[in-house]
């Protein structure tokens, strides 16, 4: 009774002290929700937030699960304020080892150094490849898209903003809901019966509580004991009836065993005969009310409504047998109610059963200080060894102690039982914003230093391609052009000589191979006439050849220029051409080219039409020979006749060109003059003459001496004469065939042109292909600028914010843990 009295005396004395450290604690979880808020936001529309990978102790034990290489560069890391040392990476951001905290600091701080070094609230609990292989998030955020985890994180952030409107509400409550359970069993009811001093939970060998039966005083029901049995889906309030059925406290066993599979939220109300000093509902100082839970590992279902329960309450009472220990349901149960709440009340059950009782208070303790580290610290009040059975029957020592250790937990230590569960969760959330913001500041300020090298990189040389491109562009140009006019005007001397000396019956080029043919004899005279022919039509074909040729390397040389520009003005990094050039497929053979060549022009070419086709050393038409390729009587003619022949041509006289202008005066004057009559007149008179004695005797000589003349004459004049007289009329059959045409439709205008064209198409094509990669390269480094600039806005607005968040969050934990420490 003294010591009940004691604890209403400190009571008293507790309560301003309570009532500022709540003020407080309402201001931090105000300020912290804030955080969340603003961090959520921040998430959605301005910065994808990244999860950083932490390394736990058993990934340092094995293969760490962070990605460095020895090349990359050393970043620093994140310090978190007040010794709470972390280990973390971040996108190849390689870690340091954190400084090591002395003892006596460990034990000031509310969350451990080894509890700090990873995530609570935010932690992604997610499992990579079979069961176990993933211990942390790290091995499976690395396979994540940035997206997928800023998602998951924003599902984190909002439930905890749930939460925190929760702990609120719990710390505004001016009532302490103390929960009890434990393993199937354990004897909850047993101990809560033992508790009221009243046989009110059903008992039984069997599992039997199946309910939440939450138990108040009844003065909180003016006065009344009874039973509210709550209707699932509608919120509870005592003064509406619609919300609940009455019954009667009697009935509260067989409601219970009649609704086994049913999950029930019970009311009970109860009066306590003792006096405020030795009741817990009744302790005139704070209105308790006690939660009776089903056992953990009954079902899944009761074991997540237990779980999901435990966030409402304020103390945890687990009741745990002596003979079996914690479970695996207890052990997770109890992991994540020391999380946020640090502090446990532990009744180990059915204690004075057991034979070996210091081996059991080692192992329970052993286990206690693996699942709950501050329970254990203060083992001495939180932790207790009874018979709630023998308890109820008689009076208990060890009960006493229990009784009096859970009244003063529950009401002198109302800071820790009531504001420290809120304390701790604030500053395992508080704890992991640090880490989150201070990790994504550093990627911040990491993506802001790449962005600036990025644009110091790409800005001049985008700057540099603005500037050249119209250079380019001229050169270019000029290449085009110089190429394909060089081409053309090589071509036109190359050809324009090869007709001088074909008209002068040479070879139009001096080639191995091919030689003017030997003559025959007067009576292969016909024949050589046509190999002469054939012969220099085959020597302009070649000099088409030739021209072709000196085209290839002149086009092969401007096509070197070209990609010597590319190599002037592409920036490093730009893919040069692979197109390889080939000359020898310049001028190649396509009939539906040739044939669009013959609509157009019309042109006579060697080769046929723009070269497609036959060649004029194979064209029948060409090769034809007749009577003035030996005898160019109307070439002759315009020699001696005219004025402007006379003085293009060589005056000098020859045996032949006596006798074709003889023989063309005789015609004309015969044909012209003389008239058919005169001519059969003369040929009469020779007849007569031949007739007369004397006139035989000089025929014969006179006959002999013509004979010889022309034997002379076919023998020397006709080998020499035969191919200028030829040569001339190719000459002249090539130049003047096509006058009635166009003058670039000409046999040389025709071939330049052509060739011109062809040099210019293959230049065309390499400065095409060199201005496409020049725009592709220039638009690449604009999009680069471009992103650099937003990714250095985006990362510059972000550090700011980061950092501005991280002094919020770590002034709003200095606070909590001040509370904590008071």
């Amino acid at each position: 009774m003294p010591q009940s009295e004691d604890i209403h005396s400190k009571m008293e004395d507790v309560q301003e002290k309570y009532l500022e450290q709540k003020e407080r604690l309402l201001g931090a979880i105000d300020s912290a929700k804030t955080i969340l808020s603003d961090l959520r936001i921040f998430n959605r529309d301005s910065w994808v937030v990244r999860y950083p990978q932490l390394r736990d102790q058993s990934a340092e034990e094995s293969t760490p699960v962070e990605v460095s290489t020895s090349k990359a560069p050393k970043r620093k890391s994140i310090r978190p304020r007040k010794g709470m040392a972390r280990s973390m990476t971040l996108a190849s951001i390689a870690d340091e080892t954190a400084e090591e905290q002395s003892n006596e600091e460990d034990e000031d701080r509310l969350v451990a150094p080894s509890d700090a070094a990873d995530f609570h609230v935010f932690r992604l609990d997610l499992k990579l490849g079979s069961h176990g292989s993933s211990s942390s998030p790290a091995a499976l955020v690395s396979q994540l898209e940035k997206a997928s985890i800023a998602n998951l994180l924003d599902d984190r952030i909002g439930a905890s903003m749930n939460h925190i409107n929760k702990l609120r509400q719990r710390v505004e409550d001016k009532s302490s809901k103390v929960l009890v359970t434990g393993d199937l069993n354990a004897g909850k009811s047993t101990f809560v019966n033992a508790l009221l001093k009243r046989e009110v939970m059903p008992v039984d060998q069997q599992p039997c509580t199946t309910a939440f039966c939450e138990v108040h005083d009844a003065a909180d029901n003016d006065g009344k004991e009874e039973l509210h049995i709550l209707k699932e889906g509608i919120p509870y309030s005592r003064e509406d009836e619609s919300t609940y059925t009455r019954a009667d406290l009697s009935e509260l066993e067989s409601i219970v065993s009649e609704n086994e599979n049913v999950q029930q939220m019970l009311k009970v109300y109860l009066r306590d005969a003792r006096s405020p000093t030795e009741s817990l509902l009744s302790n005139g100082i704070v209105d308790i009310s006690l939660i009776d839970a089903p056992g953990l590992n009954r079902d899944s279902m009761k074991t997540t409504a237990v779980f999901a329960r435990q966030e409402e309450i304020d103390v945890v009472v687990f009741v745990v047998s002596a003979e079996n220990h914690f479970t695996l349901s207890a052990k997770e149960f109890l992991w994540n109610a020391s999380n946020e709440k640090a502090y446990l009340f532990i009744v180990v059950n059915k204690y004075e059963q057991i034979r070996d009782k210091a081996k059991c208070r080692r192992l329970v303790l052993e286990q206690i200080k693996q699942l709950s580290p501050r329970t254990f610290e203060d083992a001495e009040d939180l932790v207790h060894f009874v018979d709630s059975a023998s308890a109820f029957q008689k009076d208990s020592q060890s009960f006493e102690n229990l009784e009096s250790s859970l009244r003063s937990f529950v009401l002198v230590k109302r800071a820790k039982s009531k504001l420290t569960p809120a304390s701790t969760y604030l500053t395992h959330l508080l704890s992991d914003v640090d880490l989150l913001v201070g990790a994504n500041a550093i990627v911040a300020e990491t993506e802001l230093e790449r962005a600036l090298e990025d644009l110091n990189r790409s800005r001049p040389v985008l700057e540099k391609m603005k500037n050249g491109r119209e250079a380019l562009d001229e050169s270019l140009e000029h290449v085009e052009e110089a190429g394909s006019s060089r081409s053309r005007m090589r071509t036109k001397e190359i050809l324009n000589d090869a007709l001088v000396r074909v008209g002068q019956g040479k070879l139009g080029v001096e080639v191995s191979g091919l030689n003017m043919p030997s003559y025959p004899g007067f009576l292969g005279i016909w024949e050589y006439a046509r190999e002469v022919r054939k012969t220099l039509l085959t020597s302009v074909d070649i000099a088409v050849k030739l021209a072709e040729d000196e085209a290839r390397k002149i086009t092969s040389t401007g096509v070197d220029k070209v990609f010597q520009l590319g190599e002037d003005h592409l920036p490093e990094g730009v893919e040069r051409s692979r197109r390889v050039f080939m000359p020898e497929a310049m001028f190649s053979t396509d009939k539906l080219a040739r044939k669009k060549a013959r609509r157009q022009s019309g042109a006579l070419l060697a080769g046929g039409v723009y070269t497609l086709g036959i060649s004029l050393g194979q064209r029948p038409d060409m090769l034809e020979t007749t009577f003035f390729d030996i005898f160019d009587v109307q070439h002759q003619f315009r020699i001696h006749f005219s004025d402007k022949s006379s003085e293009e041509e060589d005056p000098s006289l020859t045996a032949l060109s006596v006798a074709s202008v003889g023989l063309g005066a005789l015609t004309m004057v015969g044909g012209k003059a003389l008239g058919v009559r005169g001519v059969i007149e003369g040929i009469v008179r020779l007849t007569d003459l031949l007739g007369n004695q004397t006139a035989r005797k000089w025929a014969a000589p006179v006959l002999g001496a013509l004979t010889i003349g022309a034997a002379v004459y076919f023998v020397l004049e006709l080998p020499s004469s035969i191919p200028r007289t030829v040569g001339r009329r190719i000459q002249a059959t090539l130049v003047k065939e096509n006058e009635e045409r166009v003058e670039d439709a000409s046999f040389v205008e025709a071939h330049a042109g052509r060739v011109g064209r062809e040099s210019r198409k293959v230049l065309r094509l390499a400065s095409w292909d060199l201005r496409e990669r020049f725009r592709n390269a220039m638009e690449e480094r604009g999009r680069e600028v471009r992103g650099a600039e937003d990714m250095e806005r985006k990362a510059r607005k972000a550090v700011e914010w980061f950092r501005e968040v991280e002094q919020r969050a770590g002034g709003v934990r200095c606070a909590v843990e001040s509370i904590a420490e008071a």
